[in-house]
Order: C-alpha cells, then sequence, then structure tokens
C-alpha cells in the first residue's frame, strides 16, 4: 500500500498532504489527551502502535511503485477511535519512510490519507453495522477485511489519478491498478482477520476499556 518515495507528481503530492493534514492535527490532539490517562491506557496505545507498525512492515510486492501487507489499524480503532489510528499511523509511516525505505515522505500524505484516515473510518463504519454484535469475532473479522479493502481502493484510486490510462482514462486505470492489487491483498486481507481477531480475544476486555 505505501507508494514509494518520489513516484507521485509533486503537485499530488502537495494535495494529498493539504487533504490529510487537518485529519492529522486532529489525531494528535485526541492522542495527547489519551495520554494523560493511567498508565495501562498509554501501555495500550503503545501495543495499538506496535501492532499497526508491525503488521504493515510485512510486505509483498505488488503494484510497480507499491506493495501489498496487511493494514493493522483495527486494534488501535477499536480502542481509541481513527483520530487517535490516524496519529499513530503518521509516526509509523514516517519510521518506515526513513528507517525501512518504506513509502517516502514526498508520499507520506498519500499514504496517510489511505492507510490511516480511510481505513480506520471505514473498519468504523463496517463494525457499526453490526449493532449489539460489534464486539463478535465476525463483526471484528469484517471489518478488518473492509478496513484492507477500503485502504487498497484508495490507493489505487491515487495511483489512477496519477497515471491515468491514455485510452480509458482513471476509471481503467483504477481497475487495473485494483486488480493487481486484489491478487496479493484479497489473501492477506482474510490472514489479517483472523490475526486481529485472536489479538482481540487474547486482550480481552482491555480493547474497550478506554473507548
Amino acid at each position: 500500500m505505501h507508494i514509494a518515495e518520489g513516484f507521485l507528481p509533486a503537485a499530488h503530492c502537495i494535495a494529498w498532504y493539504g487533504i490529510s493534514t487537518p485529519f492529522a492535527i486532529q489525531g494528535f490532539r485526541r492522542t495527547g489527551q489519551a495520554l494523560k490517562g493511567d498508565s495501562n491506557q498509554r501501555m495500550m496505545l503503545a501495543a495499538s502502535g506496535a501492532f499497526l507498525f508491525t503488521l504493515t512492515a510485512l510486505k509483498l510486492p505488488s503494484v510497480a511503485g507499491s506493495s501489498s501487507h496487511p493494514t493493522g489499524v483495527s486494534l488501535a480503532t477499536l480502542i481509541y477511535g481513527p483520530p487517535v489510528t490516524t496519529a499513530l499511523a503518521v509516526i509509523v509511516l514516517l519510521f518506515q519512510a526513513l528507517l525501512l525505505a518504506h513509502g517516502g515522505i514526498t508520499t507520506l500524505g498519500a499514504n496517510l490519507f489511505s492507510l490511516g484516515i480511510v481505513g480506520p473510518w471505514a473498519f468504523l463504519a463496517a463494525i457499526r453495522l453490526f449493532g449489539r454484535h460489534q464486539r463478535s469475532d465476525w463483526a471484528i473479522g469484517i471489518a478488518t477485511i473492509v478496513a484492507s479493502l477500503a485502504t487498497y481502493s484508495t490507493t489505487s484510486l491515487q495511483l489512477a489519478l496519477a497515471f491515468p490510462d491514455a485510452h480509458g482514462g482513471v476509471l481503467a486505470s483504477f481497475l487495473r491498478f485494483g486488480a493487481v492489487f486484489a491478487v496479493t491483498q484479497g489473501p492477506v486481507a482474510v490472514a489479517e482477520a483472523l490475526f486481529t481477531v485472536l489479538v482481540v480475544r487474547a486482550l480481552g476486555d482491555f480493547v474497550y476499556a478506554y473507548r
């Protein structure tokens, strides 16, 4: 999902930074409030960030200029909601760009929008559809898959906008990028859902204690 350094045109990089920045500011404000809580809350915040960092570092080759991997946004979104997850995603994406050459600084805004904004909000929207069954394994698993597919659909759109097909335009390019992503991301999304359910089970009530 991380679009590589220098892969997007400068105008697109600036635009995605502009779109993502307000969400990041709100996220860091919410994170500051969370850090004022007890030590257990701070530990859960660190664990959520580690979960996000670890899963998104497990990259597989995919579309040229990008990669396929789990999104890791479900746990943080369950515990703290999308804004804090966005802030954690900023930190994770920045460290991965600087230390792992995964993603980039120029593409940070675009990667944040797909992973740290669309992913968490898609997860929240999907799990709320389950109503009083939101804590069930099925709800968490399906919402995780929805978040993963939403993230990669957004990346496909970002790439399509930057590199429209010469004949079919943005739509044709979007379908082409999406088809390539689907080969790896479909199985990855299912595996991530199963793993997330196991982690949430292991953590138990701690997941919902700080919502």
